[in-house]
This record gives C-alpha cells, sequence and structure tokens, in this order.
C-alpha cells in the first residue's frame, strides 16, 4: 500500500485548513452521508463521515485519497466510491484510527483495493 490514499488528490480543489464537517458526501451513485470529523495530516489526511441514520448512525473512514472533488459552494464532497463499496468498508474505530498502523494499512487496502 502507498501512503497516497492518505493524501488529496491536488485536482480535488481541497484547500488545507478548510472546516469540511458538516459537508455532505457524494458517492459515484447518489448521496451517502456527511462529514463528521476530518484531519489535513501529512500523509494521513481522512473523513469520518456519518452514513447511518438518526441514531443507529454509522461511520467510515474515508482515506483523503478517495475524495474527486471539493464544492466549497455547495457544501459537498465527491468520492469515487459508490454506495455499496462504502457500506461494506471496514468499521470505523475511534480507537484504532488515530495511530494504529494496522488499522490504517487495513482501511487504506480496503479502498486501494476499490480504486478506479
Amino acid at each position: 500500500m502507498t501512503d497516497s490514499i492518505w493524501g488529496y488528490d491536488p485536482a480535488a480543489g481541497h484547500v488545507a485548513g478548510t472546516d469540511l464537517v458538516g459537508y455532505k458526501v457524494e458517492a459515484t451513485d447518489g448521496a451517502i452521508g456527511r462529514v463528521d470529523k476530518h484531519a489535513d495530516d501529512f500523509g494521513s489526511s481522512y473523513l469520518v463521515v456519518d452514513i447511518g441514520v438518526w441514531i443507529f448512525g454509522r461511520h467510515v473512514l474515508l482515506p483523503a485519497g478517495t475524495v474527486r472533488r471539493v464544492d466549497r459552494d455547495e457544501r459537498k464532497i465527491y468520492v469515487a466510491l459508490t454506495q455499496e463499496q462504502i457500506r461494506e468498508s471496514p468499521e470505523f474505530d475511534r480507537d484504532k484510527h488515530v495511530g494504529n498502523t494496522d488499522y490504517h494499512e487495513l482501511v487504506g487496502g480496503y479502498y486501494q483495493s476499490h480504486r478506479a
């Protein structure tokens, strides 16, 4: 796995430091959720997206390399994944996602295998 999955593509239009919390996330086949948290850390940029409904929310970790485009005017983030690919992704683990290289390799490997 390369670290590129954890960095924004320069063509995506993301400006480091932009607060993405609350942005809608659009998969290639429709809306999937909203950004709950994000980080612009070099080599470890990501979005935490709430894809659940109401109280039964489910969160997923999307590496920045899955982002195709950020539309600041519409407050939307377009990702290069289908809704099913996102729903089938590894479960987000709040305790493991920071500083756990095994967890990042698991998540990054999953998304790397689904890149177009």
